[in-house]
């Protein structure tokens, strides 16, 4: 068996808004008393149509001699928009790639990964990774989680983020998901340590106990200010499950000293960007968790190299959010089903931002998502729905 093509289609959504009309994806700082910066940074491939963000990935289709197709979906941004990461695919990737059989995935994926340091290359290389373990699942027969060496859970809680706003505003939006069956919450803070601290209490009285509440900085704090949002919170008594990436990427010492403060487990996101960072991030014990994404960390097998370096030292992985269209939704699922030291809530807030390029979704079930046992990723891909959101670049 040979790969004969690999097809690489740029598609782009609308994302969805509250019922109040506030975008589900970009928060409300609290009010700087020396104003705003001129240029707001935006690290996502977001952009404005008629008043509506849009998310723009490309989808990925690896066609064999035999007629098996396995499909993917790569992440774009700011640093790798949508027609670099095409290129890169199409005229680096791909040629690599054309005639050698598919059954050698694990060489292939490594032929592709091994300059992916540099970037722009991983998220090129998260989309062929995708579509390789789908198309040898659907070739053997078997799930993704079995090429992964089988499943320790059968289901997944599902936890969604909700924009940073007020207090009111923050608590409003997460009942809204509640209502929608969510019982996982990540709410974004990390503009006032005090206003945030207020976000994550009102939370935690409006949903109850039984929710998993955590709580996301994106590098917003000093670490004198991480402490005072951790002491407030701990001084109330609330069950924050975590708080991610409270200071600087760069600042590894901050992490530590934020995470010998507090009872709060701290997560590295931002900070670990490849497999030896990790490495250094667990080395000098700076955190009690790290995020990963298939993106992030080159694919599927990427996530798997993580969770290894993590579990050596008898840390977590969390899987976190892809903004995928459906494959990576399926992608994160088999790793957290298969993955041992995957913690059991996993991040799938694509699933209420935007519509989803598949036959039949996922549903949800007091919270959960169920594993797909179908073989390679699980799903069936609607061709009319990518022919509907494909667009020119």
């Amino acid at each position: 068996m040979k790969i004969t093509k690999i097809e690489t289609i740029p598609v782009s959504v609308s994302l969805s808004k509250f019922s109040d009309g506030m975008d589900k994806v970009v928060g409300v700082n609290a009010p700087s008393k020396y104003g705003n910066d001129l240029y707001p940074h935006d690290k996502y491939s977001l952009h404005l149509i008629n008043n509506n963000y849009c998310l723009s990935n490309i989808i990925i289709k690896i066609h064999t001699d035999e007629n098996f197709i396995g499909y993917g979906e790569a992440s774009c941004d700011m640093t790798e928009p949508t027609h670099v990461v095409k290129n890169i695919i199409d005229k680096h990737m791909a040629p690599m790639l054309i005639g050698k059989n598919p059954l050698d995935w694990k060489c292939l994926i490594d032929i592709v990964n091994w300059e992916s340091y540099r970037s722009p290359n991983r998220f090129a290389t998260s989309g062929i990774d995708l579509a390789l373990f789908d198309l040898v699942g659907k070739i053997l027969n078997v799930p993704v989680y079995t090429l992964l060496g089988g499943k320790w859970r059968n289901k997944i809680l599902v936890s969604i983020e909700v924009p940073r706003d007020t207090p009111e505003k923050i608590t409003e939006h997460s009942y809204e998901y509640y209502c929608q069956g969510i019982r996982g919450i990540k709410a974004k803070i990390g503009s006032d340590p005090i206003r945030d601290a207020e976000c994550i209490i009102s939370i935690r009285e409006k949903l109850g106990d039984e929710i998993s509440l955590r709580a996301d900085a994106n590098c917003g704090y000093t670490v004198k200010q991480a402490m005072l949002f951790c002491k407030t919170i701990e001084k109330q008594n609330v069950d924050l499950e975590l708080l991610e990436q409270p200071v600087a990427a760069h600042d590894l010492n901050g992490l530590k000293q934020v995470k010998e403060s507090t009872y709060i487990p701290i997560e590295a996101d931002e900070s670990a960007y490849s497999l030896s960072q990790v490495q250094k991030i667990l080395s000098l014990d700076a955190v009690d968790l790290i995020n990963t994404k298939c993106a992030k960390a080159g694919g599927i097998n990427g996530v798997v190299q993580w969770a290894t370096l993590a579990e050596s030292v008898d840390k977590q992985i969390v899987i976190g959010t892809e903004w995928g269209f459906g494959l990576k939704v399926a992608a994160k699922l088999h790793l957290g089903s298969a993955i041992k030291n995957s913690n059991p809530v996993v991040e799938f807030t694509e699933y209420m931002i935007h519509d989803l390029f598949l036959e039949n979704n996922f549903q949800l079930e007091n919270g959960y998502f169920t594993v797909p046992n179908k073989p390679g990723l699980g799903v069936v891909i609607d061709e009319e729905k990518i022919e509907k959101y494909k667009i020119d670049i």
